[in-house]
């Protein structure tokens, strides 16, 4: 068995992994986005690594677009098997790609009126055509807690889909490989979520035993802030808002983070009593995904529905909540004084309708940004978590004035002391692969991972790199 590493590694966007079994039979393990520097992450994304006609099958762990961007683009180049994925995924993933195909093919119209006369045309990565034939691929598997089991690939492969508690339909894929009369497990946790989170369950441990672990490793070097920090974050935020008649404008991943967000807000407001402002989720990709998370309630943790009565609630929906939809709902969001709370994607700030409230906002010292989530090298949103100033914005230069506070503990990843433990409690482990993590994290968790778990062997593959096994 080989496995080739052809993103997400040493890096946390591009997520694909390549297993080929001694029978000549090829598993794909997610088939993301790459994201960062602009123009490497378009060579990256048109330079298909792969032979897409010559893969079996593909596991989708989830739908983030730096999981699932590219399978568009591994259909219309050829791949014509089946594409396995939780029920909520493939929903959320339909969702996720429309919107992806959408804005690729806004853009290079756009681009294209704008060509020199000696310019050839650009052409999207793929269309909302290439989807809907990508989503005809799809096939579910039910997590193992909802009653799903295995699911053959192949004479020597088969899977089962364990919930990884990071975002609606996350899935931990448990894979069992016979070669030369020999059993080997593999598991790949995609992105692992953490204990106690909103809304959805705990990441379910695995039953079997595992022999090759990939398991990310996004936050290795550090350990979460307690909710109860986050709680008192945007309270003073709201309060200051509300002192200042001003705006806190919120960049947030429609997938997920999003859903989070409103879930917290609902408590704050209705269950402790916290000051209100009126929110204003701007993002029809994030109010699509929340309809969702409502059609798939089922896989909502049990805690959910001890704070709120699935009789008489909605978790994500309360009163003072207004979604703007259209492009002119949204204008009108930069013509409206404070207080007030804007949520809106991108959650990088790398596009989106945040980049317009950002331009609008982040000039002056009243009002405030909060960051959500994860922000990779070399996006705006880690300049401005960094303390740039000024940056810019459609190639426009800006002062950061506004004040910049970062919620740390709603991160939908786990800690460092969450994978340790999530790490040490699978069985029969002998090699552990981390992927899904910036240098710094993996070197700090490797060490971490020698002093405590001394009988695992660790390994960082870089992009491109192959491991026989």
């Amino acid at each position: 068995m080989r496995i080739t590493f052809h993103g997400a590694a040493q890096n946390v966007t591009g997520s694909k992994h390549l297993i080929e079994t001694e029978g000549g039979f090829r598993l794909l393990l997610d088939c993301g986005f790459h994201q960062g520097h602009r123009s490497e992450a378009e060579r990256l994304n048109r330079t298909f690594p792969m032979v897409a006609s010559s893969i079996g099958a593909a596991i989708l762990s989830h739908a983030h677009l730096d999981h699932c961007g590219l399978l568009p683009l591994l259909v219309k180049q050829g791949f014509d098997g089946p594409i396995y994925a939780t029920p909520a995924t493939i929903d959320v993933a339909e969702a996720m790609l429309l919107d992806a195909a959408h804005i690729q093919e806004s853009d290079t119209e756009y681009l294209n009126r704008h060509l020199q006369k000696n310019q050839n045309p650009i052409e999207p990565l793929y269309t909302q055509d290439d989807v809907a034939a990508t989503m005809r691929q799809f096939k579910p598997a039910e997590y193992v807690h909802l009653g799903g089991g295995w699911t053959s690939l192949s004479d020597s492969v088969r899977f089962k889909m364990y919930d990884a508690g990071h975002i609606l339909g996350s899935a931990v894929a448990v894979i069992e490989i016979k070669e030369s009369g020999r059993t080997k497990t593999l598991a790949f946790t995609g992105d692992l979520g953490r204990k106690n989170a909103p809304i959805l369950r705990d990441p379910d441990p695995i039953r079997e035993n595992v022999d090759i672990l990939l398991s990310e490793a996004t936050y290795g070097d550090r350990v979460h802030e307690p909710q109860a920090k986050t709680e008192k974050i945007v309270a003073e935020l709201i309060e200051r808002a509300i002192k200042r008649q001003s705006k806190i404008i919120v960049p947030a991943f429609a997938l997920g983070r999003t859903q989070e967000l409103i879930y917290l807000l609902h408590q704050m407001f209705h269950i402790k009593g916290f000051p209100r402002i009126p929110v204003y989720l701007d993002s029809p990709l994030a109010a699509r995904v929340t309809e969702i998370f409502k059609k798939h309630r089922n896989v909502f943790d049990n805690q959910t529905w001890k704070d709120f009565d699935p009789e008489k609630d909605v978790p994500l929906m309360f009163e003072g909540l207004s979604y703007a939809v259209t492009t002119e709902e949204s204008k009108r969001l930069n013509e409206m004084g404070g207080p007030l709370m804007v949520i809106s994607a991108s959650g990088m700030m790398e596009a989106g309708r945040v980049l317009h409230h950002l331009k609008n906002s982040i000039t002056h010292p009243n009002n405030a940004i909060l960051i959500t989530g994860y922000q990779a090298e070399n996006t705006l949103g880690r300049r401005i978590q960094d303390g740039v100033s000024p940056v810019r914005i459609f190639n426009r230069t800006y002062d950061v004035k506004a004040r910049v506070e970062t919620a740390h503990a709603l991160s939908a990843h786990a800690d460092q002391a969450e994978l340790l433990e999530y790490i040490a409690s699978v069985r029969g482990l002998s090699k552990l692969f981390l992927v899904h993590g910036e240098a710094r994290a993996m070197a700090t968790f490797t060490d971490l991972v020698n002093r405590t778990l001394p009988p695992v062997s660790v390994a960082s593959p870089r992009r491109g790199n192959s491991v026989e096994l």
